[in-house]
């Protein structure tokens, strides 16, 4: 064969157009694979034995039941609310300083931790892209105003 009666075939790195899988028809989203579904049919009328054979377990002592059933009393907590006294209201680009000086100060003095430190400054550094996006719409729109006016 020649160059231009190969069949084109896909590279390396590129293995299919943007937007397209490699099976367009795919799997239903939600739809579970055949293993899951035999277990749960398995499952599905032991449930309340399997529970209670569980707590009975970890009532006798058996630390790792113990630590299922406490799981799922009382799942471990993802977020929690972050209350931070003294942060100032932000109404322009120039207030993120002061924020971001109560934040450090609040993680300094141990009244919230470095995480919920970052997270809140990750907020800012939102809301200070949101204020950045809306002054910049808002000079756009003068300037096409007066634009329009000559």
């Amino acid at each position: 064969m020649t160059d231009k009666t190969q069949k084109k075939q896909r590279g390396p790195g590129r293995p299919w157009k943007p937007g397209q899988s490699g099976n367009p028809a795919g799997c239903p989203t939600g739809s579970r694979h055949k293993a899951t579904l035999a277990v749960l049919a398995l499952l599905d009328g032991e449930a309340e034995t399997l529970t209670r054979k569980a707590v009975e377990m970890a009532l006798a002592g058996d630390s790792v039941a113990m630590r299922l059933c406490l799981e799922r009393l009382a799942p471990p907590r993802k977020d929690s609310p972050v209350t931070l006294a003294g942060l100032p209201k932000i109404e322009c680009a120039a207030d993120l300083p002061k924020a971001t000086c109560a934040i450090l100060e609040a993680v300094a003095r141990g009244d919230i931790t470095p995480n919920e430190g970052q997270a809140l400054a990750g907020l800012l550094e939102s809301h200070r892209k949101t204020l950045e996006t809306a002054e910049i719409e808002q000079r756009l729109s003068a300037l096409e105003a007066r634009e329009n006016i000559r």
